[in-house]
């Protein structure tokens, strides 16, 4: 009563004054976070003198003397829950303390052991106000999460920059594990509400500083974001404001990203892969169209956080590209629609009434979804050749000048001249014909083609190819690996052949038995073989150059004495050949080693082949190439290629099918099972062959091979008979285990040429 306030400010929700005549400082209002100064967390209803021995400032006494009345308050300062007051004080005085309470609001709030040793003393049930408005407002507050979790040793945390982000991940990963617990759902929500109310929400592109990104990394450790319950409420909205970045705090958040431990930087792809899938089960459990909207919406950023991730993945390699793989994509969406919507798309633009295509992050794909969306564009391609042909024989009707055509690529070979006879239709063949569906015909040999003339076909053909007689290939005796021959008389049309049949065999979903290394396919792929590929195809020359790359001391050129040329036999005798121009003058040694690797590496797949390669190259891009080509690993468009080994031979017999008086209990089919799994490895593969024409598998599994079971007329006298075309066998009503065994690999061993099938 009868002061003159000269100062007064306010905060979030108090309110400060200054009194200059006495010196003092009064506050009220709300003061939970101790901003008013009296030493509590009380709240009060009206002004109460803050703690300290304040005096007046005085513009006439010099601040350089030691007049004691000179140094006192200047201004004062009241904003959110804080308050300041600017103040000068001689030398020879303690300055004013800190009012806030208690001690530990001295510093800003931050997620540490102290903070969550006082949380978790707290029974479970209601917090208190105090404990509850400190856990908001840590929890509400960018600068608070930013200021957690710090690399402490050395003050590293002061060094962040665009490729430091001074955070212990480790730290974050523990403090935020011990704090959301099944025990202490009070404080999870809390933590919940704070987040999703309050911080996430006033997330922004416009960041004052680099350490203003630190809560980007550390928020995904804790365990809320990971709940489903939260998906769209914490992790959509967090994606969202990732997506929102602007284009430099972005890049500095990817390169922090890139520097993350395998097992942080997989939590955070792992986040996105479980949204997308919790997203799809909903779509896929049917929702209202204004819901599907929004769902779409959330897909969309799940999604580009994912591509954002991938591509930091791409550049770094910090996992392997199939952790990126969500194997539920089959089971949650028709891949054959999506990609035909994603081919509009491509055509039209972007629709409205198709909400969200996979295909367009191809990243999340496994090597099954990518097989099945290949056999989808085949399909398609098929169909439109076949179309093409049927209008084109249409008008041939009306005009004369049109001339008819077979809807399918016919090849119709000789046995004995199998080559001779492809290559001729194969060399007059336009390379539109090469989409239309394949029919293969064995002269002299009654077959309807329904797919195992087909698989005999080019299980022949690669065989006669491959063959050592033509010199096309140089087989590896340790890798049992074959590479082309730079030493063939074989001009290039044959290995323009072998392209083509190889893809022929993929776009008509036929294995084939190639026994090259996986180099091949990473240059059908376009990528370049590695010291990895040397390994493989010649591990001996791979050991060694290892070794020069291991070498610790620096006499390399007296220890290896090698110089940049390679030694190649040539029918019999051996040449030298320069890696690089004069590499005859430039020895090996440490500074250059890795150039020689990389040139010997070079000179095996690429300069010593490139124009046989890219005869084989041209022939298979021909027939398989396109985008959905390009989505394959090279160990995946391998397995495409030749199929696996992955034998499950309990799951061929779960799927196998029965007709007529046969069922899974019959007496002769248990007999059949029971020889078949004592069979050897090498006599069951054999069985494959016999009966589907390949001993590998397909790329999508056992489960993709089915197999039919019918009886058969005659006695047990009788060969099982194989339907190669079908997968179908028949097989007479043996009631004898020794007569069925002996009788199975009797037709096993003599699976070649075709009769009626």
């Amino acid at each position: 009563m009868g002061s003159v306030v000269t100062q007064i400010t306010c905060g979030r929700q108090h309110t400060t004054a200054f009194v200059p005549s006495s010196g003092r400082i009064y506050s009220f209002g709300l003061g939970g976070n101790g901003q008013l100064g009296t030493g509590t967390t009380s709240n009060r209803k009206s002004p109460f003198t803050v703690k300290g021995n304040w005096l007046p400032y005085s513009t006439q006494c010099p601040i350089a003397t030691d007049s004691e009345e000179c140094y006192c308050v200047k201004r004062i300062f009241s904003g959110g829950d804080q308050s300041f007051a600017h103040y000068f004080y001689p030398q020879n005085m303690v300055p004013p303390d800190d009012f806030r309470y208690p001690d530990y609001l001295k510093q800003i709030w931050t997620v540490n052991e102290t903070f969550l040793q006082r949380l978790l003393t707290f029974p479970s049930g209601r917090l208190p106000v105090e404990i509850a408005n400190e856990i908001d407002g840590t929890f509400s507050s960018a600068g608070c999460l930013n200021g957690s979790f710090l690399a402490l040793s050395n003050d590293d945390h002061y060094k962040t920059s665009a490729r430091f982000s001074g955070v212990d991940m480790n730290a974050a990963r523990l403090l935020f594990h011990k704090l959301i617990q099944p025990d202490h759902t009070h404080i999870s929500q809390q933590v919940a509400a704070s987040l999703e109310k309050n911080l996430i929400p006033k997330l922004t592109s416009c960041l004052p500083d680099v350490e203003a990104l630190r809560l980007y990394l550390t928020l995904p450790e804790c365990p809320l974001m990971s709940d489903a319950n939260n998906f769209t409420t914490l992790a959509i909205p967090f994606g969202t404001a990732i997506l929102n970045l602007e284009k430099a705090p972005l890049k500095v958040l990817e390169n922090w990203w890139s520097v993350l431990e395998p097992p942080l930087f997989l939590k955070i792809v792992e986040l996105y892969k479980d949204v997308v899938v919790h997203l799809l089960k909903l779509c896929k459990m049917g929702v209202p169209a204004s819901e599907r909207r929004i769902l779409t919406n959330f897909l969309h950023t799940a999604f580009r956080v994912l591509e954002i991730l991938h591509r930091v993945n791409e550049r770094g390699q910090v996992i392997q590209y199939d952790r990126f793989y969500i194997h539920e994509i089959q089971d949650l969406i028709d891949i054959r629609n999506d990609y035909v919507n994603w081919v509009q798309q491509q055509v039209f633009g972007m629709l409205t009434d198709i909400p969200v295509t996979i295909c367009t992050y191809p990243f999340v794909f496994d090597a099954q979804a990518k097989t099945t969306l290949l056999q989808t564009d085949a399909v398609i391609q098929m169909q439109m050749a076949v179309d093409q042909a049927h209008r084109q024989n249409l008008s041939s009707l009306f005009l004369p000048v049109f001339e008819s055509v077979n809807p399918c690529l016919i090849l119709m070979v000789r046995r004995d001249n199998i080559v001779g006879d492809a290559v001729e239709v194969l060399r007059k063949t336009k390379n539109v014909d090469y989409k239309k569906p394949l029919k293969v015909i064995f002269v002299g040999e009654e077959a309807v083609d329904a797919g195992g003339v087909r698989k005999e076909f080019f299980l022949l053909i690669m065989r006669e190819l491959l063959d050592p007689k033509y010199g096309m290939f140089r087989y590896y005796e340790e890798s049992r690996l074959i590479w082309f021959s730079d030493k063939t008389f074989e001009d290039s049309d044959l290995f323009h052949l072998i392209g083509v049949v190889c893809g022929l065999a993929i776009y008509n979903f036929t294995i084939v038995d190639l026994h090259f290394p996986l180099a091949l396919y990473k240059k059908l792929l376009n990528k370049k073989p590695s010291l990895d590929d040397l390994k493989e195809l010649m591990p001996d020359v791979g050991r060694g150059m290892q070794q020069l790359l291991d070498y610790p001391e620096d006499d390399i050129e007296e220890a290896f004495c090698l110089n940049f040329t390679i030694t190649v036999e040539n029918f019999g005798t051996t040449e030298i050949k320069e890696l690089v121009p004069n590499g005859a003058d430039i020895p090996v040694v440490k500074q250059n080693r890795q150039d020689f690797v990389d040139a010997y590496v070079d000179y095996i797949f690429n300069k010593s082949v490139a124009s046989l390669f890219s005869a084989f190259h041209t022939g298979f891009h021909k027939v398989c190439g396109g985008k959905v080509l390009q989505l394959f690993q090279p160990s995946e468009l391998q397995a495409m290629v030749i199929g696996n080994t992955n034998y499950d031979w309990k799951e061929l017999e779960k799927n196998t099918e029965y007709k007529g008086e046969y069922w899974a209990d019959h007496p002769t089919i248990k007999i059949f099972w029971e020889v078949f799994h004592e069979l050897s490895l090498e006599k069951k593969k054999q069985f494959l062959l016999f009966l589907t024409g390949s001993d590998r598998i397909p790329i999508l599994g056992m489960k993709c091979l089915k197999l039919v079971i019918q009886p058969t007329g005659g006695g047990e006298g009788y060969l099982p008979v194989a339907h190669t075309c079908f997968n179908l066998l028949d097989l007479p009503k043996y009631t004898d285990k020794e007569t069925l065994k002996s009788k199975l690999i009797q037709a096993i061993d003599h699976y070649e040429g075709f009769s009626l099938v």
